[in-house]
């Protein structure tokens, strides 16, 4: 029988032991991140997806996994032979989890839910829609791969490290009085820090805990007297511990959460439903302020500091990025591509990378999708599905490092060859989208939503689109995903404002044919006040050449060729003093100049 085929029945068992209709497995662990610990992978184990985003659910007689259009390609391969059937997010005709739950169980069915795993306002959300559906109840207080999953990981124990204040810019102390203050403004004694990001933010702390994300598993507990940091104390060293008294903070075993909360002293507490768990949130016997967490917001305006490490890793990563793509260049066109794969090509980007200083670790699994690999949104090459390169056609190579001053993150389309008159036309809708965020002026506080649209109405004259954010803010020597802020069609009412970080990257993505997206990090910085007030524009941080083979010249602007231009000779005078002399040979080639008599169709 297939793995899940089994794990399915394994769980089944279970569940009619404890009189379960159905149970529902969400991708997130008990501090709601979007990529966990292998400890955590519940809805990886029973499901077989590997994707960071979705939901499973198994009744009785059926299972279904929930997903977006990132994965719809990558989910309806790993899911074939199982169970399970994909349910498309926001796809017309969808079902929601309440409303398939409601078909298949019936009126009165129990479902259930791990409450340690699941967020309050998940579960509370869950609790409302499911009782529309006949009165269906919610059991939260069991984990069934306690029982099925044998060789389950352990929750990581890798020792953390101190964030140097060279790159912080800001002390610990000086963080939790500002988060004080923060909650003063709100009426709240204190608060619950779930988030791992959150919490290594405010303290100035990294960890190994969680892949490609320099994070640890912990909670901090902040009153308006006293700091406690819960945590596996086998992962703080004696510097560690002495670091954090230095600060303020106290220390306590990560298991005892608990009990610190039924201890806290202070009349309220606030807590973010959104990051702190369900069995936590019923645990609170104080009144509750539920609002979002300041420190969501704090953290995503960067300090002088923390601007100045983006930009030296920036310059890093390009170096990198040119060498690799300087490498790659000689076999572009050429039968010898065939020697490279998708596999391999991202090993070399890695060793490149690799090279530079202060490098710790690639920010997220690349993705290097040649052909029709790259229309699957967040594909990742597997030696089951790496393929050769062709010289022909295009290679979307989606990347980024972790350095201990900086995160990046970029995406370059290359052409690998002769394309066709469909893959240039995408190419340069995308670019021109891309372009068009880069140049957008704005009032400071506007939501990325009123942006968004920038980047697709070109695709939309059209009838293209592409159904993920167009971006997302990025962490320092944090996690590459960082909100609340976005570039996004769906309301996301954040406002942006001067010193966050955000991407750039539209894209479109034609399924068994190809995929175009171009990303560069940007940085918001001020424009001009006028009597409408303060207005804000986007510097691009991201120091990389974007391909030219592939453009449609007659579709640019004028706007569009000189932003282009001046893009290309800011890469090329800020890299250039850093290469070799064949090295910026290519680097000029790469970023010369387009204009009316280009060769560019």
């Amino acid at each position: 029988m297939n793995d899940v085929n089994q794990r399915i029945e394994n769980l089944r068992e279970v569940m009619r032991r404890e009189h379960l209709a159905a149970f529902i497995f969400p991708s997130t662990d008990p501090h709601q991140g979007e990529y966990v610990p292998d400890h955590w992978k519940g809805r990886e184990f029973i499901s077989g997806f590997i994707g960071s985003a979705g939901t499973a659910v198994v009744t009785m007689t059926s299972a279904a996994l929930w997903t977006d259009s990132r994965y719809f390609i990558a989910a309806e391969e790993q899911l074939k032979g199982t169970e399970f059937q994909l349910m498309k997010l926001k796809m017309e005709g969808t079902p929601t989890i309440s409303e398939w739950l409601g078909r298949t169980c019936g009126a009165g069915a129990e479902v259930g839910i791990d409450g340690w795993c699941s967020s309050a306002s998940a579960v509370k959300n869950l609790i409302v829609e499911l009782r529309k559906e006949g009165g269906i109840t919610v059991r939260t207080n069991i984990d069934p791969l306690r029982l099925i999953w044998s060789d389950r990981p352990v929750i990581p124990e890798n020792p953390v490290e101190i964030f140097p204040m060279a790159y912080a810019g800001e002390s610990a102390h000086e963080k939790i009085g500002r988060i004080r203050q923060a909650l003063r403004e709100r009426h709240a004694d204190g608060m619950l820090m779930a988030a791992l990001d959150d919490i290594a933010w405010t303290l100035n702390l990294r960890g190994t805990d969680v892949h490609c994300n320099p994070v640890f598993v912990a909670y901090l507990l902040i009153s308006s007297k006293d700091v406690t940091l819960y945590i596996n104390q086998k992962k703080l060293t004696p510097e560690v511990m002495a670091y954090l008294k230095t600060e303020g903070v106290m220390v306590d075993s990560y298991e005892n959460v608990t009990k610190g909360l039924n201890d806290y002293f202070e009349y309220n507490i606030l807590l973010d439903p959104d990051e702190v768990n369900y069995a936590l949130y019923k645990t609170v016997v104080r009144e509750r302020v539920e609002e979002e967490s300041p420190v969501k917001r704090m953290k995503t305006v960067k300090n002088e500091t923390e601007i100045a490490g983006f930009r030296n890793a920036m310059l890093k990563d390009g170096i990198a990025m040119v060498k690799f793509l300087k490498w790659l260049s000689a076999y572009v066109g050429k039968p010898e591509i065939s020697e490279l794969s998708e596999i391999s090509i991202d090993q070399r980007l890695k060793a490149f990378r690799a090279e530079q200083p202060l490098y710790r670790d690639i920010s997220f699994d690349t993705i290097a999708g040649y052909g029709p690999h790259g229309a699957i949104v967040h594909y990742e090459a597997t030696p089951e599905t790496d393929v050769p390169l062709q010289p022909k056609g295009m290679l979307l190579l989606d990347s980024g490092a972790q350095y201990l001053d900086g995160t990046t993150d970029i995406t370059r389309t290359i052409a690998l060859g002769p394309l066709s008159d469909e893959e240039k036309r995408a190419y340069t809708l995308v670019l021109k989208g891309h372009i068009q965020i880069e140049l957008c002026k704005f009032p400071s506080g506007a939501s990325g939503t009123q942006i968004d649209i920038l980047a697709r109405k070109d695709m939309w004259r059209e009838g293209l689109n592409y159904l993920h954010g167009t971006g997302h803010g990025v962490g320092t020597y944090l996690n590459v995903h960082e909100g609340p802020h976005q570039f996004r069609m769906e309301w996301k009412p954040a406002p942006l404002v001067a010193g966050m970080t955000i991407t750039d990257e539209p894209g479109i993505y034609l399924e068994g044919k190809f995929g175009v997206r171009i990303e560069n990090t940007l940085l918001m910085i001020p424009y001009k006040e006028t009597a409408f007030g303060k207005f804000l524009q986007f510097e691009s941080l991201t120091l990389c050449p974007i391909d030219k083979t592939p453009i449609v010249r007659s579709m640019l602007l004028p706007e569009e060729i000189d932003w282009l231009n001046a893009y290309h000779q800011h890469v090329f005078d800020t890299l250039s003093p850093h290469l070799d002399a064949d090295e910026t040979v290519w680097l000029r080639e790469a970023c010369a100049p387009i204009d009316s008599t280009s060769p560019l169709s």
